[in-house]
């Protein structure tokens, strides 16, 4: 069978404002999801994961790769979008400058990093990481912001919110091939690689 690469957003999380956003953790829903994947046996053929270095994706990546068997590689610059400028919004507001984020690919909205920015670090960094595993399939563990910009790439479209994964609190996934070919199908939840939900719509 052809070589697999997943990159999967970590799901929901506990929202604390006193806490820098890098640092916060699974909530109870978030680390529930993960333990059912990783119970599920849908990622048997991976033998690789790597996650990006904040705190709710390692806590994705962790369960994961100890049920696959596998060693947890992390890499820093797989990081979300660089928004420490503003630190925590208010979930409207953030909302708000997150559409700007999108709509603005090449301006730094109130002090973020620039979504064309943060797109080519995610696509070097996914390159670069490729470039080390040729054989199993490959589990890239980040989140939803990097992600979509990823799958924008892959899809040879414009940067563009409509592609993100939507709300639900993160935790889906999108598949494509080591060359960087075109995502088949749209993000879709962990609970879709469980074979418990139908595919979302593209």
């Amino acid at each position: 069978m052809s070589q697999i690469v997943r990159y999967l957003s970590h799901p929901q999380v506990t929202i604390d404002p006193n806490t820098p956003v890098p640092d916060w953790s699974l909530n109870e829903i978030g680390r529930k999801r993960v333990a059912m994947l990783a119970g599920a046996g849908a990622l048997s053929g991976t033998r690789h994961v790597v996650s990006s270095g904040e705190i709710k994706a390692i806590e994705t990546a962790t369960p994961l790769a100890k049920a696959l068997g596998c060693d947890l590689v992390v890499r820093e610059a797989m990081h979300e979008n660089d928004r420490s400028a503003t630190g925590f919004l208010p979930p409207e507001e953030f909302e708000i400058v997150a559409d700007q984020f999108f709509a603005r690919p090449q301006e730094s909205v109130r002090g973020w990093e620039t979504a064309v920015a943060a797109q080519t670090r995610i696509v070097r960094e996914v390159r670069e990481c490729l470039k080390h595993y040729v054989e199993g399939d490959v589990l890239l563990v980040g989140h939803g912001g990097v992600g979509t910009l990823l799958f924008c790439y892959l899809s040879d479209v414009p940067i563009s919110r409509t592609f993100d994964q939507g709300a639900g609190g993160g935790g889906c996934y999108f598949e494509f091939t080591p060359q960087l070919g075109k995502p088949h199908k749209s993000w879709q939840p962990i609970e879709k690689l469980c074979g418990q939900v139908k595919d979302a719509p593209m």
